[in-house]
């Protein structure tokens, strides 16, 4: 397999990662078993709410777009994991129906100064409902090999 590595990847590219319809049984069993508030889980409760009916989890949105981000990006980069993010913020509701639309930026990239098999990708993903809203945006860092690495 040819891999994306650390020498490839430049700063200020944008990605599409693509898109995902968001399905209201896979929202809701998601919400069931990780994040059962009632906003979640519960019609009654979620209609009485300010949002007025189920909306998804903020972490149900976050793994829908790591899916992507995965697919459209990181497995197919040379990635050794992450030291976290700094920063996730979830700006609109997501609900049953809608289409997430998703892109990472590479807002900048460093050698490793310990170790020259790596580099550090800080980038940022983002993602849109299908009226343009930000739903989801957060910040984080990717180790990446060196081509020389393998």
């Amino acid at each position: 397999m040819s891999y994306i590595y650390f020498e490839d990847i430049e700063d200020g590219t944008v990605r599409d990662l693509g898109s995902y319809t968001v399905p209201k049984d896979e929202m809701i069993a998601f919400s069931e078993r990780y994040d059962p508030q009632p906003i979640h889980v519960d019609e009654a409760a979620a209609e009485a709410s300010v949002f007025g009916e189920i909306i998804a989890s903020g972490w149900y949105t976050a793994s829908v777009c790591m899916r992507l981000l995965v697919d459209e990006f990181l497995g197919k980069a040379a990635s050794i994991g992450s030291p976290g993010l700094d920063e996730l913020s979830w700006l609109t509701p997501v609900y049953a129906g809608d289409t997430l639309i998703v892109e990472n930026e590479i807002l900048e990239t460093r050698p490793s100064g310990s170790r020259d098999d790596r580099g550090y990708a800080r980038n940022q993903t983002r993602a849109y409902n299908q009226d343009g809203d930000e739903v989801l945006t957060w910040t984080g860092t990717n180790i990446i090999l060196r081509r020389n690495a393998d």
